[in-house]
């Protein structure tokens, strides 16, 4: 006999195996690293697909209608998924008063999990970009929609459908380079 005991190597199989799937692991995160896709990007089911039927009470006090997807047909509508206590919706407001000056699409907003005062508070200090504001007390309204977190700002074509969705705080780099050109796409496209 070679002096081994019996199950010798198994045992050090076994004990390779974790090495193994490390390095497993490794190759997977290196070959999504060098595919060149942009991993900041979370992709939407939504994407293509017609906008939630959603029919949000307004944000009291806001003196506007509340969101209601009928209104999408036929224009161009930026849906934002905002909050008071969210503090990268302060970070991206600027850009939100900017695209509500922009008259050739409208802008309406969905305030997630939100109280009503602190989110009128938040409009009076900031501004509102908002034609239209929807109070999704529960958040089952972002659920539909597949809202990650907030913000979330979803671009809906005139057909109804889900053009584009943005993940985050809007910057000004980020509207330049990404939501502008799939807005004048949506502008440019036939209902």
């Amino acid at each position: 006999m070679s002096g081994k005991a019996p199950g010798a190597a198994s045992r050090r199989l076994f004990l390779l195996l974790p090495l193994g799937l490390f390095l497993a692991l490794c190759g997977v995160f290196l070959m999504q690293l060098l595919s060149g896709r942009d991993i900041s990007e979370i992709p939407s089911a939504l994407i293509g697909e017609p906008a939630p039927a959603t029919r949000l009470p307004p944000l009291a006090g806001a003196n506007l209608p509340g969101l209601d997807s009928d209104a999408f047909a036929g224009k161009v509508t930026l849906v934002n998924v905002f909050a008071s206590w969210c503090v990268p919706c302060r970070d991206e407001h600027p850009v939100m008063m900017e695209l509500g000056r922009d008259g050739r699409f409208a802008v309406t907003g969905l305030n997630y999990k939100d109280k009503p005062a602190n989110a009128l508070r938040f409009l009076t200090e900031l501004g509102n970009p908002y034609t239209a504001i929807g109070a999704d007390d529960n958040g089952r309204a972002g659920i539909d929609w597949g809202v990650y977190g907030v913000p979330e700002t979803f671009l809906v074509g005139k057909d109804g459908r889900i053009a584009y969705k943005h993940v985050g705080p809007l910057t000004p780099a980020s509207l330049a380079g990404k939501l502008m050109p799939e807005i004048e796409k949506a502008l440019a496209a036939q209902p």
